[in-house]
């Protein structure tokens, strides 16, 4: 009689909708994320800029302005919760089987706000926009990001797929993302997801110095100077 073939190890995932206290946790993915692109030069969020412009008071609705979905992750199951706060999106809850035990040395810097032993593992931001030859909403997804001991699990499929999912339900005519050229992985990854690549189209961006400089601008008399 053969031995039993032993347990792999696991971990639940949980992706809800973010809300103020997880202000914290998405400021430090935030700034991994500009390391691993890096791109730290651009950085300069603060846990209080982004409180103030992801969640302002009263709350609008999810998809339909900025929204963040946040992954946490346990090492046992996740119960249910369908509070407030949830605000309509129902939280997706995984369970995912490992190859091998997963050392995350990070875990106490990313315990979740929420409590309960569990730890931010990655996010999505995306918002609305609009496609006019299509004549239809859409959503444009900012950042998805994974910290570097959970990559290449699904996590970023399930989030991704998350977004695709509630476009879908509320009409959207298509989820757009912009991916590093040298990114190589993400791009095979987008490319398996389904997504067209669009090598023709390029990024056109007023920041900083540039865009200040329109601030001077009198639309009336036309008398400022760019």
């Amino acid at each position: 009689m053969s031995a039993p073939a032993p347990e792999l190890p696991e971990i639940w995932a949980r992706l809800r909708l973010a809300d103020r206290r997880d202000v914290p946790n998405i400021h430090r993915l935030i700034r991994q994320m500009a390391e691993f692109e890096l791109l730290t030069d651009l950085f300069s969020a603060t846990e209080s800029s982004l409180s103030s412009t992801l969640f302002p008071s009263p709350p609008l609705p999810p998809f339909l302005s900025f929204t963040v979905l946040i992954l946490e992750l346990s090492p046992s199951p996740i119960p249910y919760s369908d509070d407030e706060s949830n605000q309509g999106f129902r939280p997706i809850l995984r369970r995912i089987a490992l190859e091998s035990t997963v050392d995350d040395p990070e875990a106490p810097s990313f315990a979740s706000a929420r409590g309960g032993g569990l730890v931010a593992a990655g996010f999505v931001l995306c918002f609305p926009n609009y496609s006019t030859f299509m004549a239809r909403p859409g959503i444009y997804v900012e950042d998805i990001f994974v910290r570097e001991a959970w990559r290449r699990l699904g996590m970023g499929r399930m989030m991704l797929a998350a977004v695709a999912r509630e476009a879908a339900k509320i009409g959207c005519g298509r989820v757009e993302w912009c991916v590093l050229d040298w990114n190589k992985n993400a791009v095979s990854f987008y490319e398996e997801m389904g997504a067209e690549v669009m090598p023709q189209w390029r990024i056109c961006r007023l920041t900083g110095e540039a865009l200040c400089r329109y601030a001077a601008v009198d639309e009336e008399s036309g008398s400022g100077q760019i």
